[in-house]
């Protein structure tokens, strides 16, 4: 990476908040803020089985939470206690995200509203209460994780899209609501990114999609996490409200 680049991206000193931090997409967010300097704070249903090795490597820079965010009556406690802890949190990454997808018509009402508890509520009940500490300090960044499945739909995925259209509707509206004390809120919506949840997509399928792709090739976690760690850096300071492609051209 050029010098100069890397210096304007650097987050020595900045406190994060990253949900679904065990893996794929959310792994590589986490750390690629603690190789430019941040505090991390990741947040799973269960811990890495590798988490004493990724501690020892980030050097007392990396904290773990282990909280199942289907539990909504008990989320903002475990947030305030990490916000506590940490002293305020400067960016927050939501993250976390299930899918249980199916024909509409043969959704049970369950899968539909476990989807939206995970993806839409838990996401709004966290940044809801990081962003009040964000207020008071008059500084901060928000990163939504949404999909382009939340702006263009699938089939088989009405929950799914429903929750991270809904992402969207949040982060526009927080943006109006918070720009005025220096909070910025923006999403990221990715494409098909190699992760377990593309894993079980049949080749023969990826290679149908790659006919919708002008770049001829799923993304990675990493093509998601420079754009976290773009909108977390100063470098974005003028970007607000604002959802992201990142689809290799996908939907041009």
């Amino acid at each position: 990476m050029n010098s100069s680049l890397q210096s304007t991206l650097q987050l020595e000193g900045k406190k994060a908040l990253v949900t679904g931090a065990s893996r794929g997409i959310g792994r590589a967010i986490l750390e690629s803020f603690l190789a430019e300097g941040a505090e991390v704070w990741g947040l799973s249903t269960r811990q890495p089985e590798d988490l004493s090795a990724m501690q020892e490597k980030a050097a007392g820079k990396l904290h773990w939470i282990t909280a199942d965010l289907s539990k909504t009556t008990e989320i903002e406690g475990i947030i305030e206690g990490a916000q506590k802890e940490a002293g305020g949190f400067d960016i927050l990454v939501n993250n976390a995200g299930i899918t249980k997808d199916g024909l509409s018509f043969r959704m049970s009402l369950e899968d539909f509203q476990k989807v939206l508890d995970i993806n839409l509520t838990a996401a709004f009940l966290i940044a809801r209460t990081v962003g009040r500490e964000m207020i008071r300090r008059k500084t901060g960044s928000i990163i939504n994780m949404s999909s382009v499945v939340g702006i263009h739909g699938n089939g088989g995925q009405a929950n799914y899209a429903a929750s991270k259209a809904g992402l969207i509707g949040v982060t526009k509206s927080l943006a109006q609501e918070v720009a005025s004390r220096g909070v910025r809120v923006n999403a990221i919506a990715p494409g098909y990114i190699v992760t377990d949840m593309t894993d079980a997509i049949p080749e023969s399928a990826k290679e149908k999609l790659m006919d919708h792709i002008p770049l001829k090739r799923l993304g990675s976690p990493a093509d998601i996490a420079h754009m976290a760690l773009f909108l977390a850096s100063d470098k974005a300071s003028y970007i607000t409200g604002q959802v992201i492609a990142v689809d290799g051209g996908m939907f041009i």
